[in-house]
């Protein structure tokens, strides 16, 4: 029954007919089938993307049910990827998945990146060692990279192409010691306009401590139609691409959309100013 150009035809218009046989050769790589994973792997699979990279090891829980594409009752204890993995396939069953179920590791990652066209980061934002790791050999093997963070009721959104500012240039991790100041490195960074923080209700669900914070399905669904837009534009080399030390923040909750710019990364004063400020706020949590 499953014929590719009648599968996606609802997309030309859009794109012209040589753009979609250009996605269906394209390879992306994902880390991490979760929360925002799971929606950037259905949304490429849906716009006709013909190859995928994923990564995953973890189960299914009952506390994923708020916002993971592939948690139901019928998922809880099965392994993430391979319920990705058999969603795409009953969406495209001639999709080329390549699947790394030990997650992505210093051992494994240059096969993860291996021809692939787009890097999309959906790691847990506690994963900071696994993250450093492939940003940068994505920045040695010229593979750009988006990454779209669901924050509150909006998305973050960040990119990194070959030749621009790198990924540590832009979050300046080797300017703090530990794991948790990287960590709040990592947040201000992703987040330099924090449109979502004067509507926190409840600044216990937040804890660095114990490696947990919210999410709502709203944002993991508002990451995907943002990074897949730049997904589509960068592999089709069409339309403008804001690059870091530029961003993009969207809340629909306040009603904002935000261009970001942070001309020296988190080394910048302002930038400098809210580490002071996140970093007593994770304190007195």
């Amino acid at each position: 029954m499953f014929d590719y150009d009648t599968a996606f035809s609802r997309n030309i218009g859009w794109v012209t007919h040589d753009e979609q046989a250009q996605l269906r050769q394209k390879r992306v790589a994902i880390a991490g089938c979760g929360g925002v994973g799971s929606l950037h792997a259905l949304t490429l699979a849906r716009l006709g993307i013909g190859k995928v990279n994923l990564s995953d090891f973890d189960e299914y829980d009952v506390h994923n049910f708020n916002r993971q594409a592939g948690a139901f009752l019928s998922t809880v204890g099965e392994n993430k990827m391979q319920v990705m993995h058999n969603m795409l396939k009953d969406i495209n069953p001639e999709m080329d998945i390549r699947d790394f179920g030990d997650g992505v590791n210093e051992h494994n990652v240059d096969d993860f990146l291996q021809d692939v066209d787009l890097y999309i980061d959906s790691l847990d934002f506690f994963a900071l060692a696994a993250r450093k790791l492939v940003f940068q050999k994505c920045y040695e093997k010229n593979i750009p990279v988006v990454t779209a963070a669901p924050l509150g009721m909006g998305c973050a959104l960040l990119c990194f192409m070959p030749g621009k500012m790198t990924f540590e240039e832009y979050f300046r991790f080797e300017d703090k010691a530990d794991e948790e100041s990287q960590l709040i490195q990592f947040l201000i960074g992703l987040s330099p306009a924090m449109l979502q923080r004067n509507y926190l209700m409840d600044d216990s669900a937040v804890s660095f401590k114990e490696r947990r914070g919210p999410s709502t399905g709203m944002a993991v669904n508002l990451c995907a139609g943002m990074a897949e837009t730049y997904a589509l534009k960068i592999l089709l080399k069409r339309g403008e691409v804001l690059t870091a030390p530029y961003g993009l923040h969207f809340d629909a909750y306040r009603n904002k959309l935000t261009r970001t710019w942070c001309p020296k990364g988190n080394r910048g004063p302002l930038q400098r100013l809210k580490f002071k400020i996140a970093a007593k706020i994770v304190a007195d949590n």
